[in-house]
Protein backbone atom coordinates (compact mmCIF):
# COMPACT_ATOMS: atom_id res chain seq x y z
CA UNK A 1 0.00 0.00 0.00
CA UNK A 2 2.82 2.42 0.78
CA UNK A 3 3.88 2.48 -2.86
CA UNK A 4 1.32 5.29 -3.22
CA UNK A 5 3.57 7.44 -1.03
CA UNK A 6 6.54 7.03 -3.39
CA UNK A 7 5.94 9.16 -6.50
CA UNK A 8 8.12 9.03 -9.61
CA UNK A 9 6.59 11.94 -11.55
CA UNK A 10 3.42 14.00 -11.19
CA UNK A 11 1.80 12.14 -14.07
CA UNK A 12 -1.71 11.27 -12.87
CA UNK A 13 -1.62 7.73 -14.23
CA UNK A 14 -1.60 5.25 -11.34
CA UNK A 15 -2.80 1.77 -10.52
CA UNK A 16 -6.17 3.38 -9.77
CA UNK A 17 -6.59 4.67 -13.33
CA UNK A 18 -5.79 7.49 -15.71
CA UNK A 19 -5.96 11.27 -15.49
CA UNK A 20 -9.17 11.19 -17.52
CA UNK A 21 -10.70 8.70 -15.08
CA UNK A 22 -9.76 11.00 -12.20
CA UNK A 23 -11.29 13.98 -13.96
CA UNK A 24 -14.49 12.04 -14.57
CA UNK A 25 -14.68 10.99 -10.91
CA UNK A 26 -14.14 14.55 -9.69
CA UNK A 27 -16.91 15.88 -11.93
CA UNK A 28 -19.36 13.10 -11.06
CA UNK A 29 -18.75 13.61 -7.36
CA UNK A 30 -19.16 17.36 -7.70
CA UNK A 31 -22.61 16.89 -9.25
CA UNK A 32 -23.82 15.14 -6.09
CA UNK A 33 -22.18 17.56 -3.66
CA UNK A 34 -18.99 15.63 -2.87
CA UNK A 35 -15.67 17.49 -3.03
CA UNK A 36 -12.37 15.69 -3.69
CA UNK A 37 -9.17 16.43 -1.75
CA UNK A 38 -5.96 14.86 -3.03
CA UNK A 39 -3.29 13.30 -0.84
CA UNK A 40 -0.07 14.67 -2.36
CA UNK A 41 3.52 13.61 -1.66
CA UNK A 42 5.90 16.49 -2.43
CA UNK A 43 8.65 15.99 0.15
CA UNK A 44 10.40 13.12 -1.62
CA UNK A 45 10.29 10.64 -4.50
CA UNK A 46 10.45 6.86 -4.73
CA UNK A 47 13.49 5.11 -3.34
CA UNK A 48 15.44 2.38 -5.11
CA UNK A 49 15.09 2.15 -8.87
CA UNK A 50 12.82 0.80 -11.57
CA UNK A 51 9.91 1.88 -13.73
CA UNK A 52 6.82 3.66 -12.46
CA UNK A 53 3.20 2.71 -13.16
CA UNK A 54 3.06 5.21 -16.06
CA UNK A 55 6.29 3.81 -17.56
CA UNK A 56 8.72 6.47 -16.28
CA UNK A 57 12.17 5.24 -15.16
CA UNK A 58 13.66 6.30 -11.82
CA UNK A 59 16.64 5.51 -9.61
CA UNK A 60 20.03 6.76 -8.45
CA UNK A 61 18.44 10.01 -7.19
CA UNK A 62 16.87 10.89 -10.52
CA UNK A 63 13.44 10.57 -12.12
CA UNK A 64 11.96 11.53 -15.47
CA UNK A 65 11.37 15.09 -14.19
CA UNK A 66 13.98 15.56 -11.42
CA UNK A 67 17.77 15.62 -11.82
CA UNK A 68 20.31 14.93 -9.07
CA UNK A 69 20.67 18.68 -8.49
CA UNK A 70 16.98 18.83 -7.51
CA UNK A 71 17.54 16.82 -4.32
CA UNK A 72 19.16 17.57 -0.99
CA UNK A 73 22.55 15.91 -0.96
CA UNK A 74 25.79 15.64 0.94
CA UNK A 75 28.40 18.36 0.35
CA UNK A 76 30.18 17.82 -2.97
CA UNK A 77 28.31 14.55 -3.58
CA UNK A 78 25.12 14.58 -5.66
CA UNK A 79 24.79 10.81 -5.34
CA UNK A 80 24.15 10.62 -1.58
CA UNK A 81 22.46 12.36 1.32
CA UNK A 82 22.24 11.98 5.05
CA UNK A 83 19.49 9.95 6.69
CA UNK A 84 17.51 11.12 9.75
CA UNK A 85 19.30 9.85 12.85
CA UNK A 86 18.43 12.48 15.43
CA UNK A 87 14.78 13.54 15.55
CA UNK A 88 15.69 16.34 17.94
CA UNK A 89 17.71 17.97 15.15
CA UNK A 90 15.38 20.07 12.97
CA UNK A 91 17.91 20.31 10.15
CA UNK A 92 18.13 16.52 9.89
CA UNK A 93 14.34 16.14 10.01
CA UNK A 94 13.88 18.56 7.12
CA UNK A 95 16.97 18.13 4.92
CA UNK A 96 17.99 14.48 5.27
CA UNK A 97 16.31 11.53 3.55
CA UNK A 98 13.27 10.01 5.29
CA UNK A 99 13.66 6.20 5.46
CA UNK A 100 15.84 6.20 2.35
CA UNK A 101 13.49 8.25 0.15
CA UNK A 102 15.39 10.94 -1.85
CA UNK A 103 14.50 14.31 -0.28
CA UNK A 104 13.54 17.07 -2.76
CA UNK A 105 15.27 20.43 -2.53
CA UNK A 106 12.23 22.43 -1.40
CA UNK A 107 14.16 25.72 -1.60
CA UNK A 108 15.26 25.21 -5.23
CA UNK A 109 13.25 27.41 -7.67
CA UNK A 110 12.88 24.66 -10.26
CA UNK A 111 11.53 22.18 -7.71
CA UNK A 112 9.16 24.76 -6.29
CA UNK A 113 7.83 25.49 -9.77
CA UNK A 114 7.31 21.82 -10.66
CA UNK A 115 5.43 21.16 -7.42
CA UNK A 116 3.27 24.27 -7.60
CA UNK A 117 2.43 23.55 -11.24
CA UNK A 118 1.34 20.02 -10.32
CA UNK A 119 -0.93 21.36 -7.56
CA UNK A 120 -2.35 23.98 -9.92
CA UNK A 121 -3.12 21.30 -12.51
CA UNK A 122 -5.06 19.31 -9.92
CA UNK A 123 -7.08 22.38 -8.97
CA UNK A 124 -7.84 22.95 -12.67
CA UNK A 125 -9.07 19.36 -12.72
CA UNK A 126 -11.69 20.33 -10.14
CA UNK A 127 -10.27 19.12 -6.84
CA UNK A 128 -10.94 21.35 -3.83
CA UNK A 129 -7.73 20.99 -1.85
CA UNK A 130 -4.97 18.76 -0.53
CA UNK A 131 -3.60 16.62 2.25
CA UNK A 132 0.14 17.25 2.39
CA UNK A 133 1.97 14.05 3.28
CA UNK A 134 5.08 14.35 5.48
CA UNK A 135 4.68 18.14 5.72
CA UNK A 136 6.92 18.42 8.80
CA UNK A 137 9.86 17.29 6.65
CA UNK A 138 9.53 20.41 4.48
CA UNK A 139 10.87 23.59 6.08
CA UNK A 140 7.86 25.83 6.82
CA UNK A 141 9.15 28.94 5.02
CA UNK A 142 10.09 26.97 1.90
CA UNK A 143 6.74 25.20 1.97
CA UNK A 144 4.95 28.53 2.06
CA UNK A 145 6.93 29.72 -0.97
CA UNK A 146 5.70 26.66 -2.91
CA UNK A 147 2.08 27.26 -1.92
CA UNK A 148 2.22 30.94 -2.87
CA UNK A 149 3.18 29.92 -6.43
CA UNK A 150 0.02 27.82 -6.81
CA UNK A 151 -2.55 29.21 -9.21
CA UNK A 152 -5.02 31.30 -7.23
CA UNK A 153 -2.82 31.48 -4.13
CA UNK A 154 -2.61 29.17 -1.14
CA UNK A 155 -5.32 26.51 -1.55
CA UNK A 156 -7.34 24.78 1.17
CA UNK A 157 -5.20 22.05 2.67
CA UNK A 158 -4.27 20.16 5.78
CA UNK A 159 -0.81 19.02 6.69
CA UNK A 160 0.41 15.75 8.14
CA UNK A 161 2.59 16.76 11.08
CA UNK A 162 3.28 13.99 13.54
CA UNK A 163 4.29 15.45 16.88
CA UNK A 164 6.25 13.01 18.98
CA UNK A 165 8.32 13.50 22.11
CA UNK A 166 10.81 15.60 20.17
CA UNK A 167 10.12 19.31 19.71
CA UNK A 168 12.49 20.05 16.83
CA UNK A 169 9.49 20.59 14.52
CA UNK A 170 6.15 21.62 16.01
CA UNK A 171 2.70 22.00 14.41
CA UNK A 172 2.63 25.66 15.44
CA UNK A 173 5.33 26.37 12.84
CA UNK A 174 2.78 25.55 10.10
CA UNK A 175 -0.35 27.21 11.48
CA UNK A 176 -0.38 30.15 9.08
CA UNK A 177 -1.27 28.39 5.84
CA UNK A 178 -3.50 25.39 6.43
CA UNK A 179 -5.08 23.01 8.90
CA UNK A 180 -2.92 20.49 10.76
CA UNK A 181 -3.42 16.89 11.82
CA UNK A 182 -3.86 16.58 15.60
CA UNK A 183 -2.31 13.18 16.27
CA UNK A 184 -2.92 13.40 20.01
CA UNK A 185 -6.68 13.40 19.52
CA UNK A 186 -7.23 9.76 18.58
CA UNK A 187 -5.32 8.19 21.49
CA UNK A 188 -7.02 10.58 23.92
CA UNK A 189 -10.51 9.60 22.74
CA UNK A 190 -9.64 5.90 22.63
CA UNK A 191 -8.26 5.88 26.19
CA UNK A 192 -11.59 7.25 27.41
CA UNK A 193 -13.84 5.08 25.25
CA UNK A 194 -12.22 1.69 25.81
CA UNK A 195 -12.76 1.53 29.61
CA UNK A 196 -16.15 1.85 31.27
CA UNK A 197 -17.02 5.05 33.10
CA UNK A 198 -14.74 7.42 31.16
CA UNK A 199 -17.02 9.01 28.56
CA UNK A 200 -17.84 11.67 31.15
CA UNK A 201 -14.28 13.02 30.92
CA UNK A 202 -14.55 13.97 27.24
CA UNK A 203 -16.74 17.07 27.63
CA UNK A 204 -13.76 19.46 27.65
CA UNK A 205 -11.72 17.59 25.04
CA UNK A 206 -9.73 20.05 22.94
CA UNK A 207 -7.58 23.09 23.50
CA UNK A 208 -7.76 22.78 27.29
CA UNK A 209 -6.04 19.40 26.91
CA UNK A 210 -3.07 21.07 25.24
CA UNK A 211 -4.26 20.40 21.69
CA UNK A 212 -4.08 22.69 18.67
CA UNK A 213 -6.63 25.47 18.23
CA UNK A 214 -9.98 24.05 17.21
CA UNK A 215 -10.10 25.94 13.91
CA UNK A 216 -6.66 24.54 13.00
CA UNK A 217 -6.94 20.91 14.09
CA UNK A 218 -7.92 18.02 11.83
CA UNK A 219 -9.02 15.22 14.16
CA UNK A 220 -9.30 11.49 13.51
CA UNK A 221 -9.38 8.18 15.35
CA UNK A 222 -7.10 6.30 12.95
CA UNK A 223 -5.54 6.63 9.53
CA UNK A 224 -3.79 4.42 7.01
CA UNK A 225 -0.60 4.48 9.08
CA UNK A 226 -1.87 4.18 12.65
CA UNK A 227 -4.35 1.37 11.97
CA UNK A 228 -1.31 -0.73 11.04
CA UNK A 229 1.50 0.64 13.23
CA UNK A 230 -0.45 1.37 16.45
CA UNK A 231 -3.97 -0.01 16.08
CA UNK A 232 -5.68 1.03 19.32
CA UNK A 233 -9.17 1.29 17.83
CA UNK A 234 -10.09 0.47 14.22
CA UNK A 235 -12.95 -1.01 12.20
CA UNK A 236 -11.86 -4.40 13.57
CA UNK A 237 -13.25 -3.33 16.98
CA UNK A 238 -16.79 -3.21 15.63
CA UNK A 239 -19.45 -1.31 17.61
CA UNK A 240 -16.92 0.34 19.91
CA UNK A 241 -15.15 1.92 16.93
CA UNK A 242 -18.47 3.12 15.51
CA UNK A 243 -19.39 4.64 18.88
CA UNK A 244 -16.09 6.54 19.01
CA UNK A 245 -16.76 7.91 15.51
CA UNK A 246 -20.22 9.06 16.59
CA UNK A 247 -18.63 10.97 19.44
CA UNK A 248 -15.97 12.52 17.17
CA UNK A 249 -18.61 13.77 14.72
CA UNK A 250 -20.80 15.11 17.52
CA UNK A 251 -18.16 16.89 19.62
CA UNK A 252 -17.34 20.40 18.36
CA UNK A 253 -13.54 20.26 18.63
CA UNK A 254 -11.61 20.25 15.35
CA UNK A 255 -12.36 19.27 11.76
CA UNK A 256 -13.21 15.53 11.79
CA UNK A 257 -11.82 13.06 9.27
CA UNK A 258 -13.46 9.65 8.87
CA UNK A 259 -11.34 6.69 7.81
CA UNK A 260 -12.47 4.48 4.91
CA UNK A 261 -10.51 1.24 4.71
CA UNK A 262 -10.10 -2.11 3.04
CA UNK A 263 -9.79 -5.39 4.87
CA UNK A 264 -6.22 -6.52 5.52
CA UNK A 265 -4.43 -9.27 7.41
CA UNK A 266 -0.86 -7.98 7.31
CA UNK A 267 0.52 -4.46 7.60
CA UNK A 268 2.02 -4.42 4.11
CA UNK A 269 -1.01 -5.86 2.32
CA UNK A 270 -2.04 -3.78 -0.68
CA UNK A 271 -5.58 -2.79 -1.69
CA UNK A 272 -8.09 -5.22 -3.23
CA UNK A 273 -7.94 -5.87 -6.96
CA UNK A 274 -11.71 -5.37 -7.30
CA UNK A 275 -13.46 -1.99 -7.41
CA UNK A 276 -15.83 -0.81 -4.70
CA UNK A 277 -18.58 -0.62 -7.33
CA UNK A 278 -18.27 -3.79 -9.36
CA UNK A 279 -20.42 -5.87 -11.66
CA UNK A 280 -21.67 -7.87 -8.67
CA UNK A 281 -22.67 -4.79 -6.69
CA UNK A 282 -21.16 -2.91 -3.79
CA UNK A 283 -18.06 -4.68 -2.43
CA UNK A 284 -18.31 -3.09 1.03
CA UNK A 285 -18.76 -4.14 4.66
CA UNK A 286 -18.28 -7.92 4.50
CA UNK A 287 -16.42 -7.70 1.21
CA UNK A 288 -12.83 -6.68 0.48
CA UNK A 289 -13.62 -3.02 1.17
CA UNK A 290 -14.74 -1.85 4.63
CA UNK A 291 -16.26 1.53 3.66
CA UNK A 292 -16.65 2.92 7.19
CA UNK A 293 -18.00 6.14 5.69
CA UNK A 294 -21.03 4.14 4.55
CA UNK A 295 -21.94 2.89 8.03
CA UNK A 296 -25.44 4.20 8.75
CA UNK A 297 -24.41 5.77 12.06
CA UNK A 298 -21.32 7.49 10.67
CA UNK A 299 -22.94 8.71 7.45
CA UNK A 300 -25.97 10.11 9.28
CA UNK A 301 -23.78 11.80 11.88
CA UNK A 302 -22.22 13.87 9.12
CA UNK A 303 -25.67 15.37 8.46
CA UNK A 304 -26.09 15.74 12.24
CA UNK A 305 -22.87 17.77 12.39
CA UNK A 306 -24.01 20.00 9.55
CA UNK A 307 -27.28 20.61 11.41
CA UNK A 308 -25.35 21.49 14.58
CA UNK A 309 -23.56 24.25 12.69
CA UNK A 310 -20.28 25.95 13.52
CA UNK A 311 -21.07 26.73 17.15
CA UNK A 312 -18.55 25.21 19.57
CA UNK A 313 -20.98 25.51 22.46
CA UNK A 314 -22.01 22.30 24.23
CA UNK A 315 -25.34 22.47 26.04
CA UNK A 316 -26.99 20.22 28.63
CA UNK A 317 -24.10 17.78 29.09
CA UNK A 318 -25.44 15.00 31.33
CA UNK A 319 -23.65 11.92 32.65
CA UNK A 320 -25.39 8.60 33.24
CA UNK A 321 -24.56 5.03 34.19
CA UNK A 322 -21.48 6.00 36.19
CA UNK A 323 -20.01 7.95 33.32
CA UNK A 324 -20.45 5.22 30.69
CA UNK A 325 -23.36 7.13 29.23
CA UNK A 326 -23.45 10.78 28.22
CA UNK A 327 -25.94 13.12 26.61
CA UNK A 328 -25.33 16.57 25.17
CA UNK A 329 -26.62 19.05 22.60
CA UNK A 330 -24.96 21.44 20.20
CA UNK A 331 -26.64 24.87 20.42
CA UNK A 332 -30.38 24.45 19.81
CA UNK A 333 -30.01 22.28 16.74
CA UNK A 334 -28.77 18.77 17.54
CA UNK A 335 -28.58 16.33 20.48
CA UNK A 336 -26.96 12.93 21.01
CA UNK A 337 -26.83 10.24 23.70
CA UNK A 338 -24.02 7.64 23.77
CA UNK A 339 -24.09 4.31 25.62
CA UNK A 340 -20.79 2.55 26.31
CA UNK A 341 -22.51 -0.27 28.24
CA UNK A 342 -23.22 -3.69 26.76
CA UNK A 343 -26.83 -3.28 27.91
CA UNK A 344 -29.55 -0.83 26.92
CA UNK A 345 -30.78 1.89 29.28
CA UNK A 346 -33.65 4.31 29.62
CA UNK A 347 -33.11 7.94 30.52
CA UNK A 348 -34.99 11.21 30.68
CA UNK A 349 -32.91 14.08 29.30
CA UNK A 350 -33.33 17.81 28.99
CA UNK A 351 -32.74 18.99 25.43
CA UNK A 352 -32.17 22.38 23.83
CA UNK A 353 -34.38 21.62 20.81
CA UNK A 354 -37.82 23.05 20.11
CA UNK A 355 -40.73 20.79 21.12
CA UNK A 356 -41.81 18.27 18.52
CA UNK A 357 -41.16 14.82 17.08
CA UNK A 358 -37.69 13.95 15.77
CA UNK A 359 -36.26 10.95 13.96
CA UNK A 360 -33.43 9.06 15.70
CA UNK A 361 -31.03 9.07 12.74
CA UNK A 362 -28.92 6.19 14.06
CA UNK A 363 -31.26 3.47 12.89
CA UNK A 364 -31.70 3.64 9.12
CA UNK A 365 -30.29 5.22 5.99
CA UNK A 366 -33.86 6.26 5.23
CA UNK A 367 -34.42 8.92 7.88
CA UNK A 368 -38.19 8.78 7.57
CA UNK A 369 -38.06 5.11 8.61
CA UNK A 370 -36.17 5.87 11.83
CA UNK A 371 -37.93 5.70 15.23
CA UNK A 372 -39.18 8.90 16.82
CA UNK A 373 -38.06 10.94 19.81
CA UNK A 374 -40.64 13.21 21.41
CA UNK A 375 -39.32 16.48 22.82
CA UNK A 376 -42.04 17.81 25.08
CA UNK A 377 -43.01 21.45 25.50
CA UNK A 378 -40.75 21.73 28.56
CA UNK A 379 -37.73 20.41 26.60
CA UNK A 380 -37.58 16.99 28.26
CA UNK A 381 -37.47 13.73 26.29
CA UNK A 382 -37.51 10.01 27.10
CA UNK A 383 -34.76 8.02 25.40
CA UNK A 384 -34.06 4.32 24.96
CA UNK A 385 -30.39 3.81 24.05
CA UNK A 386 -29.41 0.36 22.74
CA UNK A 387 -26.20 -1.28 24.02
CA UNK A 388 -22.91 0.03 22.58
CA UNK A 389 -24.84 2.51 20.50
CA UNK A 390 -26.36 5.98 20.45
CA UNK A 391 -29.50 8.01 19.87
CA UNK A 392 -29.07 11.15 17.76
CA UNK A 393 -31.61 13.67 16.51
CA UNK A 394 -31.41 17.13 15.02
CA UNK A 395 -33.46 20.01 13.74
CA UNK A 396 -33.35 18.82 10.12
CA UNK A 397 -34.79 15.44 11.19
CA UNK A 398 -37.83 17.04 12.82
CA UNK A 399 -41.18 15.63 11.71
CA UNK A 400 -43.16 18.45 10.08
CA UNK A 401 -46.50 19.20 11.65
CA UNK A 402 -49.58 18.84 9.44
CA UNK A 403 -50.09 22.32 8.00
CA UNK A 404 -53.56 23.89 7.80
CA UNK A 405 -55.06 23.69 4.31
CA UNK A 406 -54.23 26.80 2.33
CA UNK A 407 -56.95 29.37 1.79
CA UNK A 408 -58.05 29.77 -1.83
CA UNK A 409 -58.04 33.52 -2.50
CA UNK A 410 -61.07 35.02 -4.20
CA UNK A 411 -60.41 36.91 -7.38
CA UNK A 412 -61.40 40.55 -7.03
CA UNK A 413 -64.27 41.97 -9.05
CA UNK A 414 -63.14 43.71 -12.21
CA UNK A 415 -64.69 46.14 -14.69
CA UNK A 416 -65.96 45.13 -18.14
CA UNK A 417 -65.25 46.87 -21.42
CA UNK A 418 -67.45 49.83 -20.57
CA UNK A 419 -66.67 49.78 -16.90
CA UNK A 420 -70.33 49.05 -15.99
CA UNK A 421 -70.66 45.26 -15.66
CA UNK A 422 -68.96 43.60 -12.70
CA UNK A 423 -68.49 39.83 -12.69
CA UNK A 424 -67.46 37.94 -9.54
CA UNK A 425 -66.31 34.37 -10.31
CA UNK A 426 -67.22 31.91 -7.61
CA UNK A 427 -66.44 28.23 -7.90
CA UNK A 428 -68.10 26.04 -5.30
CA UNK A 429 -70.28 23.02 -4.89
CA UNK A 430 -73.09 25.01 -3.30
CA UNK A 431 -73.28 27.43 -6.25
CA UNK A 432 -73.37 24.61 -8.80
CA UNK A 433 -76.03 22.69 -6.87
CA UNK A 434 -78.25 25.76 -6.65
CA UNK A 435 -77.82 26.46 -10.36
CA UNK A 436 -78.89 22.92 -11.32
CA UNK A 437 -81.97 23.19 -9.13
CA UNK A 438 -83.03 26.46 -10.74
CA UNK A 439 -82.57 25.03 -14.23
CA UNK A 440 -84.83 22.08 -13.44
CA UNK A 441 -87.58 24.41 -12.22
CA UNK A 442 -87.63 26.72 -15.24
CA UNK A 443 -90.74 26.37 -17.43
CA UNK A 444 -90.00 24.55 -20.65
CA UNK A 445 -91.34 27.41 -22.79
CA UNK A 446 -88.57 29.62 -21.52
CA UNK A 447 -86.39 27.62 -23.90
CA UNK A 448 -88.56 28.01 -27.01
CA UNK A 449 -87.41 29.89 -30.10
CA UNK A 450 -83.90 30.48 -28.87
CA UNK A 451 -84.91 32.68 -25.97
CA UNK A 452 -82.48 34.01 -23.41
CA UNK A 453 -82.85 33.29 -19.72
CA UNK A 454 -80.98 35.29 -17.12
CA UNK A 455 -80.54 33.69 -13.74
CA UNK A 456 -79.10 35.52 -10.78
CA UNK A 457 -77.54 33.25 -8.17
CA UNK A 458 -76.49 34.31 -4.71
CA UNK A 459 -74.37 32.12 -2.44
CA UNK A 460 -73.32 32.49 1.16
CA UNK A 461 -69.71 32.81 -0.01
CA UNK A 462 -70.34 35.95 -2.04
CA UNK A 463 -71.51 39.48 -1.43
CA UNK A 464 -72.59 39.82 -5.05
CA UNK A 465 -74.62 37.50 -7.29
CA UNK A 466 -73.23 35.57 -10.21
CA UNK A 467 -74.92 36.47 -13.47
CA UNK A 468 -75.01 33.61 -15.95
CA UNK A 469 -76.33 34.02 -19.51
CA UNK A 470 -77.41 30.76 -21.15
CA UNK A 471 -78.56 30.23 -24.75
CA UNK A 472 -80.45 27.25 -26.09
CA UNK A 473 -82.85 26.32 -28.90
CA UNK A 474 -85.71 23.93 -29.48
CA UNK A 475 -83.40 21.36 -31.07
CA UNK A 476 -81.07 21.31 -28.06
CA UNK A 477 -82.01 19.65 -24.82
CA UNK A 478 -81.33 21.61 -21.63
Amino acid sequence: WYERSQPVTYNLTSRSGSEEALRDMVQRCKKVGVDIYVDVVINHVAGGGGVGIAGSPYGYRTTAIFAKEDFHHNPDDLNSNCGIQNWEDRWQVQYCDLVGLPDLCSSCPRVQQLISSALSALLDLGVKGFRIDAAKHIEAGEFKQILEKVKGGIPWLFQEIVEGGEKAVTPEMYEGFGKITEFRYGPSVVSNVLPHGQLRTLETLGESWGFLKTDTAVVFLDNHDTQRSSPQLTFKNGALYTLANIFMLAHPYGYPKVMSSYNFETGDQGPPDVPVHGTSGLACFNGPWVCEHRYTEIANMVAWRHAAGSSSEIQNWQNFEGGSGVFFCRSSSACVALNRWEKSWEVVVHTSLPPGMYHDVMRDNNISACPLVHVRSDGWADLHIPPMSAVAFHINAMVPQNPAPPLVPQKPAHSGVHGKTKILEIIGISALALLVALLLLLPFRAWKNKRTARVRVSTPAATEGVELTMHNSREEQP
